[in-house]
Formats: C-alpha cells, sequence, structure tokens
C-alpha cells in the first residue's frame, strides 16, 4: 500500500546525515551519564555521592516538565524553516557550550556552591539537549510514513548512537583519561575531563549543525503547524495524545525499564573498576565491541523486524538482553567465572558486551520506531499531528525513571560503604559482592515487568497501515515529495543491509 505523497523512501545522504546528528544526542548522554556523571563529581571533584544522585535527579525532573512544553511549542511553531529546524539549529552552539563548561566544574569550592552549580549546568545542558532531541526526533515519522522504512531510518539513527557513542567512550577512557606516571587510575585524571570537554563540545555542535543542514531541503515536504484556536483545543490535542494507549504501554515500558538502566549505567563504571579490576584503558578497549555490534544489529533489525513484526522482535530482544548481560556477573558470584587478572576475563567481558549492544542497538532502533507509529494512531484519533509533544511525553517518563534509578544506585553504593577515592585493589571485596547481589536481582525483575509491559502495545503492520488509509482521507498526509528522494512501495523487495551499503536501487 502506497500512500500518495508520503515519502515511502528516503534517500542515502538524507539518512545518513539524519543519523548523524545522532552523535550529537550520544555524546551529550555519555557526558549526563549517571555512571560517568557519578565518578567524575564524587570520585574527581569529591561531591558527596547523595548530593550528586540528588542533583542529578533534580535535573532530571526539570527536564521531564519543560521537555514536553518544547515539544508543544515545537507542533505550533510555523516558520519558513518548518516547525523543527528552527529549534535544531538554535540548539548547536548553547548545547556544545554547556556541555563544555560541566567539564571544567571548580574543584576548589564549598560542597553547597558546587552543588548549586552542578545542579544549574546540568540543567542548561538538559534544556538545550531537550530543544535538539525532540525537534530531531519528530522529523523521523514526517520524513517517512512507511512502517518499515521507519525502522531503516531509525537504524541509521541509532547505528550513530551505539558506534559512536563507542567510540567517544573508547577515547574518553583511552586517550584522556589513560594511566600514567601522575595518575595510576587515569578516571580520577581532572583535566583529562577538562579537555574531553573541549572536544565533547565541537562534536555536538558539528552533529547537530550536519542534521539540520542535511535535511534542510525537506522542509517543504514535512508538516505545517496548525494551531489551535482555543485553549480548550490544547487541551482535548494534549489529552487526545497522552491516553493513547500504545503510547501509555511504551511509557509505562519506559518507566520501568529506565529505572533499571539508570540503576545500570550508575554502577556500569564501578563494577568495571573495582568488581572486574580492569583499567580505563581495558575499559576503552572494551568499547570496541561496540562498533561491530552497531553494524551487526543495523543488519539484523530490519529482517528480525519483518519476520516478528515491532512488538515480538522487541519482546525477543528484551528477553536475550537479560540473560545474556547479567550472566558474568552471575557466573562469577557462583564462583564459575575466571579470576580477575586472567586474559579470559577480557575475552569473555568482549564477546558480552559484542552481544549486549547489538541487542541495545536493535532494541533502541524498534522502540524508536513503534513510538513513531504511534504518531499516525494518534492523529486518527484527534485530527492532529502532534509529533513533538508525543516524542517529548515519550521521553519523559524514561528520563525520570533513569533519574530514580540513579539515585537509587547511589544510595546502593553508599549503603554497602564504598570508599571515596578508591584506588584498585583497595576496595573490600566483600563490598563488591554485596553490591552485585542488590544489583542482579533488581535489574532481573525491572526487565522481566518491561517485557509484560510491552505485550500490551498494540500496532502492528495491518494497523498502521488502516491508519494511514484515514489520514490520506482526511488530508492529513505529507505534501509532495522533492525531486531526490525516491517513493516506492514497501511491497517492492528492499536491501535489509542497506544501512552498511547504501540505498537500495
Amino acid at each position: 500500500m502506497t500512500v500518495q505523497g508520503a515519502p515511502s523512501r528516503l534517500n542515502f545522504t538524507t539518512k545518513l546525515g539524519y543519523g548523524f546528528g545522532m552523535m550529537a544526542t550520544t555524546v551529550t548522554g555519555t557526558a549526563l551519564s549517571a555512571g560517568v556523571m557519578t565518578v567524575y563529581l564524587n570520585q574527581v571533584i569529591g561531591l558527596p555521592v547523595a548530593m550528586v544522585g540528588l542533583a542529578i535527579m533534580l535535573s532530571l525532573i526539570f527536564d521531564a516538565v519543560v521537555d514536553p512544553l518544547i515539544g508543544m511549542w515545537s507542533d505550533s511553531t510555523n516558520t519558513r524553516w518548518g516547525r523543527r529546524h528552527p529549534f535544531i539549529y538554535a540548539a548547536a552552539i548553547p548545547l556544545g557550550i554547556s556541555i563544555y563548561v560541566l567539564w571544567h566544574t571548580p574543584a576548589d569550592w564549598p560542597k553547597q556552591a558546587t552543588f548549586i552549580f552542578i545542579v544549574a549546568i546540568l540543567i542548561a545542558v538538559r534544556f538545550f539537549a531537550g530543544m535538539y532531541d525532540t525537534a530531531s526526533a519528530a522529523l523521523a515519522p514526517e520524513l517517512t510514513s512507511d512502517y518499515h522504512e521507519r525502522t531503516r531510518l531509525m537504524g541509521f539513527r541509532y547505528f550513530f548512537a551505539t558506534g559512536g557513542g563507542a567510540v567517544m567512550t573508547m577515547v574518553l577512557y583511552l586517550v584522556f583519561l589513560r594511566r600514567d606516571a601522575t595518575h595510576p587510575l587515569g578516571i580520577l585524571n581532572r583535566d583529562g575531563y577538562a579537555q574531553y570537554g573541549l572536544m565533547a563540545a565541537i562534536v555536538i555542535m558539528l552533529a547537530v549543525l550536519v542534521a539540520g543542514l542535511s535535511t534542510h531541503r525537506l522542509i517543504p515536504t514535512l508538516f505545517a503547524a496548525r494551531k489551535p484556536e482555543s485553549l480548550k483545543d490544547q487541551i482535548k490535542e494534549v489529552v487526545g495524545t497522552l491516553t493513547n494507549r500504545s503510547l501509555l504501554v511504551m511509557m509505562a515500558c519506559g518507566l520501568v525499564g529506565g529505572t533499571g538502566n539508570g540503576i545500570t549505567y550508575t554502577m556500569q563504571t564501578y563494577f568495571y573498576l573495582y568488581f572486574w579490576e580492569l583499567s580505563p584503558q581495558t575499559r576503552g578497549l572494551l568499547v570496541l565491541a561496540g562498533l561491530p555490534a552497531a553494524i551487526f544489529g543495523g543488519m539484523l533489525t530490519p529482517m528480525l523486524s519483518r519476520r516478528l513484526g515491532k512488538k515480538y522482535a522487541m519482546i525477543l530482544l528484551f528477553m536475550l538482553t537479560v540473560a545474556i548481560g547479567l550472566a558474568p556477573m552471575t557466573f562469577r558470584l557462583a564462583g564459575i567465572f575466571p579470576p580477575n587478572g586472567s586474559p579470559w576475563v577480557f575475552a569473555i567481558l568482549f564477546a558480552d558486551t559484542f552481544v549486549t549492544a547489538a541487542l541495545a542497538m536493535m532494541g533502541y532502533v524498534l522502540l524508536s520506531s513503534m513510538v513513531a507509529d504511534v504518531v499516525e494512531d494518534v492523529a486518527v484519533a484527534t485530527g492532529r499531528r502532534s509529533e513533538g509533544l508525543l516524542f517529548s511525553a515519550n521521553n519523559l517518563v524514561p528520563k525520570l525513571s533513569v533519574a530514580v534509578g540513579g539515585f537509587v544506585a547511589t544510595l546502593m553504593i553508599a549503603a554497602v560503604g564504598f570508599p571515596a577515592h578508591a584506588q584498585q585493589g583497595a576496595v573490600d571485596p566483600v563490598i563488591m559482592r554485596h553490591l552485585a547481589l542488590l544489583y542482579l536481582p533488581t535489574a532481573a525483575i525491572l526487565a522481566v515487568i518491561s517485557i509484560l509491559v510491552l505485550l500490551l502495545y498494540g500496532i502492528d503492520q495491518k494497523k498502521h497501515e488502516r491508519n494511514l488509509a484515514t489520514l490520506t482521507e482526511q488530508g492529513l498526509m505529507n505534501p509532495p515529495i522533492p525531486p531526490g528522494e525516491v517513493a516506492i512501495a514497501p511491497s517492492i523487495p528492499i536491501l535489509e543491509a542497506e544501512i552498511i551499503t547504501g540505498p537500495a536501487v
């Protein structure tokens, strides 16, 4: 089924540029991740771990309130550059500057002053990141309405999220936080974080601009703003969007899964350094697994989605992720894992990282594609396209739950009596065992609940096509496609490995 005027297929350059923009989100996410931020602020700057968790949580609460407002603002913006691109361009420089300042946190201020500074700069980073992320994510369902092309488009996006994230993390640990005579544990090198901050700021600004420019010529094909005529219309639009069953399912899944992710992200660095006793350089090499994982996941996701459908493919990925991701630590606690220092530790963790990174890549692609499909489902009910509100609302709960998960993790770290400024080999193994025993069952239970919630998602390919047909009758589909973009029916065979080889002809 081909909807007249809807861009069913985008060219390779457009998808590549749009996907590269995810580097900005990835680099920002790495900087804001609870694992990196907790170690930096607690172990390097010296802020108490409870203050660190509270600062991260407060900034995320602000983000959760502001993001939906940005989404609604974006939906109703009417300029010659459309609804999304003004936000993309406006975020580039302020976001880069904010990231730079974050990694230059003063270390000699009183703790209370440092806490206030951190909260303020985290809020600034999240505000400008929200401007870009919301506008960029909302572009996806506007760029293509095809059920499977959206999965491919998200494949490009999360190829850079996974592969780009792996490269940036590797650079952080192998270049800026490497061990030397002055810093026997490089991860405590404050100057290294500052140097990384400069590079991160440059990458972020470049990625945002590339994403905007690569899709700029498609502005005439994107949906124009339809301003509500009254407050009643606005309320109706918000209620209609936020009460959509499939959106509520995705938000509930994000609530549970995000809490687990927040716990994992916060504890990950602690486990790598003090449970597995890997050096920062070895930790950086481990991240190399993310590069082939991004390629493998990008190739496999469209095929898996076509065979099982997005929902059941996602459920399968959830099940594999929890089983494989928690296996090494479980085996270590059971006494059937090689001792630290053995070359088998790195080999096993590298293989585990590759598999879990590939699964994560595939999961993010499918989840984003599923959210994009909710856009038309909401539009059928409300008569309005509210991509910005929808994506910001869907991201609201995961952000809050990641903050809560990170805060819970800091409480776990404090509960086991983890020492400040800890060096490898100086942490009591009993402390790390207790931390692992707190982490493993919590992560497993939250993952299982996420799987059960996802069973309630109600949009498959047939329902999506019915929604497109309804919206076409109502005149809510895209305007004509500009030269250079290819529109084909989804029934025509396509090259599933397009993310690597380029577009099929």
